[in-house]
């Protein structure tokens, strides 16, 4: 279900276990900046960045189903045109594990297919918000 109301936005930032799909290890980045704001802020990030063996002081996975950690909230900084396939990769991850029940699109990521699709394997879904900036508005 799309969350765009402040409730449902607080109760996804209850969150322990952040998965960052597409984290970067470029400083400066909001795929790195970001992700270290909610680390910094108490929250357990786990980095999806192919490219990567760590992040954050955290070892990088290749991919979702590669996370042996039992994942609360999937954060995604991948383009627009991406999303279906991290969202399809979430569900995957779901139905085998019974986590990863909500998915994240930052800031500027936005995609219709990617909600259809989150709503119908029943995932919570937010997209085009920040996450720093709804934990600084909300929780700051």
């Amino acid at each position: 279900m799309a969350i765009t109301d402040d409730d449902g936005l607080r109760e996804l930032l209850a969150a322990d276990t952040i998965a960052v799909v597409g984290c970067s290890t470029t400083e400066g980045k909001a795929a790195h900046d970001i992700p270290a704001y909610m680390q910094n802020n108490g929250y357990r990030i786990i980095p999806v960045n192919p490219f990567a063996d760590e992040i954050l002081g955290e070892r990088a996975y290749d991919s979702l189903a590669d996370v042996e950690a039992e994942i609360d909230l999937v954060d995604v900084f991948r383009p627009s045109e991406e999303t279906p396939g991290v969202v399809d990769d979430v569900i995957a991850r779901h139905e085998e594990r019974s986590d990863a029940g909500a998915v994240w699109l930052q800031l500027g990521i936005a995609s219709d297919e990617a909600e259809q699709r989150a709503e119908a394997a029943g995932l919570q879904f937010v997209q085009d918000r920040c996450l720093k900036v709804e934990h600084r508005r909300l929780l700051g």
